[in-house]
C-alpha cells in the first residue's frame, strides 16, 4: 500500500510503499487490550507486600481443644483473624501475577494497532530530516499546516537529531525513536507520524519472524 510522504518544508514528495501486513490487517481489541495490560504491568511492578500467615515467625501450637471449648475453632496465633497473624489477601509483591507474553503477539498486536491508525487517517509518514531545524515556530507550522496536533513522532537516529530541539517543547508531541515503538503510546496520541526509515525499520522488525 502507498502513503504520501509529508515534508518538512511543504515541497512535494513520491509516496513510500508500505506492506498491508503492517498497516491492512483486521483489529483485534481484545489481544491489543492483552497487550497494554502487560506493557502497564511491566511499567508499574506490584511493590506492595504482606506477610501471608505461611510466612509468620512462631509457634504452630493449637491454641484451643478442637471440641469442648464451647468458642469457635482455631489453629495457630498466625491466623488472620489474630493481632500479629498473617494478612488474608493482601498485596503479595512484584512477582504476583506478573504476565509473560510471546513475541509474535507483541508483533502482531503492534502492526494491528498501526492499522487501526491508518484506518482512522491518522497515521503518516514523514520524509526522512537531512537538515537541522532549530526553530520551535518552524516545525510547529508544519504541524499546523497538516493538522497533526496531539502527535507522537516515531523517528529514527539521525532525523531525531535534526528535529529534537525544536519539536520537543511543543504541548501534546512526544518524540521517541523507532525502536521503542509501543502499543500505549499509538493509542495515547491521536496523530501518528513516522518518519520512512523509521516505518522500514519498523516493518523489517514486525515482518522478520526470526525476531
Amino acid at each position: 500500500m502507498k502513503i504520501p510522504l509529508l515534508n518538512i518544508d511543504g515541497s512535494k514528495s513520491s509516496s513510500i510503499e508500505i506492506s498491508d501486513k503492517l498497516i491492512n490487517l483486521k483489529i483485534n481489541h481484545k489481544l491489543i487490550k492483552f497487550v497494554i495490560d502487560w506493557q502497564l504491568n511491566q511499567a508499574k511492578p506490584r511493590i506492595a507486600k504482606t506477610k501471608q500467615r505461611n510466612e509468620i515467625r512462631g509457634s504452630t501450637k493449637k491454641i484451643i481443644a478442637q471440641k469442648g471449648s464451647g468458642g469457635a475453632r482455631h489453629a495457630s496465633k498466625k491466623a488472620p483473624l489474630f493481632v500479629g497473624g498473617g494478612v488474608a489477601h493482601g498485596p503479595k509483591g512484584n512477582k504476583y501475577k506478573v504476565k509473560k507474553i510471546n513475541k509474535k503477539v507483541k508483533k502482531l498486536a503492534l502492526a494491528q494497532t498501526l492499522s487501526k491508525k491508518n484506518n482512522d487517517k491518522n497515521l503518516y509518514i514523514l520524509a526522512d530530516v537531512t537538515k537541522e531545524i532549530k526553530k520551535t515556530k518552524e516545525f510547529n507550522q508544519f504541524l499546523l499546516k497538516n493538522n497533526l496536533s496531539n502527535t507522537l513522532i516515531i523517528s529514527d537516529t539521525d532525523s531525531l537529531k535534526n528535529i529534537n530541539k525544536s519539536a520537543r517543547n511543543i504541548k501534546n508531541v512526544k518524540l521517541i525513536k523507532d525502536e521503542g515503538a509501543n502499543i500505549f503510546d499509538l493509542l495515547k496520541f491521536k496523530n501518528v507520524l513516522i518518519t520512512s526509515s523509521s516505518a522500514k525499520k519498523i516493518q523489517n522488525r514486525i515482518l522478520n519472524e526470526k525476531n
